[in-house]
């Protein structure tokens, strides 16, 4: 059986980026642990988190949750800014 396309589209995107998924769960809030279950779908995505994975990728949630095909970047709301990610 497939895996959801979330599932593949959030590791798909970490890979992409070069990142680990260490950097990416440190700038969502979470353990590198729990963040690897996220991508195996062991454990649900919370809203927070895909939140802070579209700021991070500068892209809509449609994109994630496989609602589309294009990756639409977004406009951060001023009253947030981009946080940092090493």
């Amino acid at each position: 059986m497939d895996r959801p396309i979330h599932l593949r589209r959030i590791k798909d995107l970490r890979e992409d980026s070069d990142k680990t998924q260490q950097q990416i769960a440190d700038y969502i809030g979470t353990s590198q642990t729990m963040y690897a279950r996220y991508e195996r779908g062991a454990t649900e995505l919370p809203l927070r988190h895909l939140i802070s994975l579209c700021e991070y990728y500068n892209i809509s949630a449609d994109y994630i949750l496989g609602f589309s095909n294009k990756k639409v970047t977004i406009e951060l709301s001023a009253k947030k800014p981009k946080r940092n990610i090493r």
